[in-house]
């Protein structure tokens, strides 16, 4: 008898803490995506200038008024609008869903933050908990041997890492869209003779080492490098065999960061998580305090031509229904203006955007109230957002995953959307 069912028959189940109620529950959706492109834009990008627009307000100085940037326009789904410089991604939101109703209690701090819409649990001096990423490449696996289950476009750090499920779950990872990850291709000068020999002595490495242990995890990740580094998967990352209008349909170099993730997801990558503004446009990108703010347009607009560029790319490929699409974010940003007319941090309403993964959207989900400030219909904790992706993709929010000896719920009692599936 497992622990769920030693409970059950005990009839503990409705004083159980919500993760255990919540994965009683047999009713839970089962979606039929395959993939998951993960865009992360890192800094708190805000909801009441980009999916939730309401009234504009005024930043200057001397006229302070809470509200939105920038004029709102309509999209493809009547009575949804977004900000005017998301005109190529409103013409596609019968296709999206933006949950403007996402909260959480963390709002001084990004690291924190980062590391909870990663992890869907704030840090604990008892686990090191896994990435949603390691999550589903631990769960489901790459779609194909040949290629990662997990790659990370951007800078990898704990939030986006394993945890204690080990380095089988982990990311390979790249910031180059042109030469693919760091050290998958021998320097100048390795010639075949001296690649081979480095592969004998690392045999011989590994044979000694006790499984379990950080040698025969290092080993384990060279032998996977090893088998990685080849022409099979190496030519994912040769975006000059797009067509012309493909590449520019994206935009910029984000843009391609995202079409890249397209052809990874087309090879068998299960999980892609795609960083925006790595080269930090705008000072602090998102985080616009202040003067930040002055060009948080430009963003804007970058976010726009990727996501539709993706959107658009995936549904022509017939790839969209089996790929899900998460904008996501680590908080919100107020209605006030600061002293320089930027935003500082929120996190009791934000949104974030799903596209595509056969979900049934509705171009919007969850209202908030007029300066986009507080929920006031359907909330969407962030355990609540991890297991509708994890519906989406086929894995059971009630499944468990083991620390050691202990048993962990893939979500912290987070119950799916079942209103985006159908």
């Amino acid at each position: 008898m497992n622990r769920r069912d030693f409970v059950t028959a005990l009839g503990l189940v409705p004083v159980c803490g919500p993760a255990l109620a919540a994965t009683s529950v047999a009713s839970t959706p089962r979606g039929k995506a395959e993939h998951c492109i993960f865009i992360w834009l890192g800094g708190g990008m805000g909801q009441i200038d980009t999916f939730d627009p309401k009234a504009v307000g005024d930043n200057r100085a001397g006229a302070k008024k809470p509200g939105a940037l920038y004029p709102a326009i309509e999209t493809a789904v009547p009575g949804v609008h977004v900000c005017e410089h998301l005109p190529r991604t409103a013409r596609l939101m019968e296709r999206m869903t933006a949950i403007r109703s996402v909260h959480h209690k963390v709002i001084d701090e990004h690291a924190f933050a980062t590391n909870l819409v990663h992890t869907g649990r704030m840090v604990s001096g008892n686990a090191v908990y896994p990435s949603l990423g390691s999550i589903v490449a631990h769960t489901r696996g790459a779609a194909d041997p040949a290629v990662p289950a997990y790659m990370l476009i951007g800078y990898p750090n704990v939030s986006r890492g394993p945890g204690f499920l080990g380095i089988k779950a982990g990311a390979i990872y790249l910031v180059d869209t042109e030469t693919g990850p760091a050290g998958f291709m021998p320097p100048p000068g390795v010639d075949a003779e001296s690649l081979a020999r480095r592969h004998e002595l690392l045999r011989a490495g590994a044979a000694d080492a006790v499984a379990g242990t950080a040698p025969a995890d290092y080993a384990e990740a060279q032998r996977e490098a090893f088998r990685l580094a080849g022409p099979e998967f190496l030519k994912h990352f040769r975006l000059i065999d797009e067509p012309a209008d493909v590449r520019e349909s994206y935009g910029g170099e984000f843009g391609q960061r995202c079409l890249l993730a397209r052809r990874l997801v087309q090879g068998g990558v299960r999980f892609v998580e795609v960083s925006h503004n790595l080269n930090f446009i705008n000072g602090a990108g998102w985080d616009v305090h202040n003067d930040g703010i002055v060009n948080q347009h430009v963003l804007i607009r970058e976010l726009d031509n990727a996501l539709a560029g993706l959107v658009s790319d995936l549904a022509a490929h017939r790839l969209l229904d089996k790929t899900l699409v998460v904008v996501a974010t680590e908080f919100g940003r107020p209605p006030e203006f600061d002293g320089r007319g930027g935003r500082g941090h929120q996190g009791t309403a934000f949104s974030m955007v799903l596209a595509g993964g056969g979900l049934a959207h509705r171009g919007v989900y969850g209202t908030t109230d007029e300066l986009s400030k507080t929920v006031v219909d359907a909330p969407v904790g962030i355990p609540d957002f991890h297991a509708t992706i994890l519906a989406a993709l086929q894995v059971d929010p009630a499944t468990e995953l083991m620390a050691g000896s202990r048993p962990v719920p893939v979500t912290d009692g987070g119950v799916p959307v079942s209103a985006l599936f159908g």
